[in-house]
């Protein structure tokens, strides 16, 4: 049994820090909204005051919050908090940059930045995918404290490495859904049936997780939001964080990114068009909108 501190009990912190009361571990958790600290105690996590009060006698601490500045502020007072060899782990999707310089912060800890993907139904089912970026004697020490969460741990290299490989994650995901909805959207003009049209796609050379698992359009999956009107599983807001910082990355390494730029336009225009709080996949509501410039005249 190990004793763990969760610091925020959000949408994905709290059911991943309740995974862990499941596999018989102690959890106190922390955050700045009463309501998640409420809700997670439900869940049998430990409800604690204070950050002082969560992490004190820790083992291991999560951090599981919004920014990157967040989680410096965070990791700047856990430094005066927590003693030598304790395992620390940021679960958070923030710049590269910042998650080093977390990880400077604690050099007497043992420190990993781990973003996951699976969003919260990973959360909920212990099923998150995720990226380690840290030392080699860090990761080793995290993997079976992270068990619980996950469904896969995939050591990625140094400190910002599991950072650096979310962010190419999350904008080639965000570049195939756009593809995956343009797929779609153009089998609907040409008649196909959309069931027919992915019973092809996801058995061909057009296959992607956008398709498979989270088809754009209701039927194909049942699982897929959309069939739940787009309620989010990995809302828009996220997926548009997530390709700013990606877009930030390209530009800081001069890495050539068109299709990751074109990808942040068009979910930029989709936020800015009231889809922010949608699920990502409900960017094919908004390219059905937009009408070609032969329809229009």
């Amino acid at each position: 049994m190990t004793l763990f501190a969760f610091i925020g009990l959000g949408n994905m912190g709290g059911p991943m820090a309740a995974n862990l009361v499941k596999a018989g571990h102690v959890v106190r958790g922390f955050d700045a909204v009463p309501e998640a600290v409420a809700r997670a105690a439900e869940r049998g996590i430990q409800p604690a005051a204070t950050l002082r009060e969560a992490v004190e006698g820790a083992d291991a601490i999560v951090t599981m919050l919004p920014s990157g500045a967040l989680v410096l502020e965070v990791w700047r007072e856990l430094a005066g908090l927590v003693g030598e060899g304790v395992v620390v782990v940021d679960s958070s999707t923030i710049d590269v940059e910042s998650a080093r310089a977390a990880h400077a912060l604690l050099p007497h800890c043992l420190t990993v930045d781990a973003p996951v993907s699976g969003g919260t139904s990973g959360a909920e089912a212990g099923t998150l995918s995720f990226m380690l970026g840290g030392e080699g004697a860090a990761i080793e020490a995290a993997r079976p404290l992270l068990q619980p969460m996950a469904g896969r741990l995939i050591p990625c290299g140094g400190p910002g490495a599991g950072q650096a490989a979310k962010l190419c994650n999350n904008m080639l995901l965000g570049i195939s859904m756009i593809g995956a909805a343009e797929a779609f959207l153009l089998g609907e003009r040409l008649g196909l049936d959309r069931q027919a049209l992915f019973d092809v796609l996801s058995t061909s050379s057009g296959q992607c997780w956008s398709v498979n698992t989270y088809c754009p359009v209701p039927g194909p999956v049942p699982a897929s939001p959309a069939n739940r009107d787009y309620a989010p599983g990995f809302a828009t807001a996220l997926m548009l964080k997530d390709l700013r910082l990606a877009t930030q990355a390209a530009e800081a390494s001069a890495a050539p990114t068109p299709l990751g730029s074109t990808a942040r336009n068009l979910f930029e225009a989709f936020g800015a068009a009231g889809g922010g709080g949608r699920d990502f996949s409900a960017i094919i509501e908004f390219l059905r909108a937009q009408a070609l410039p032969s329809e229009a005249s």
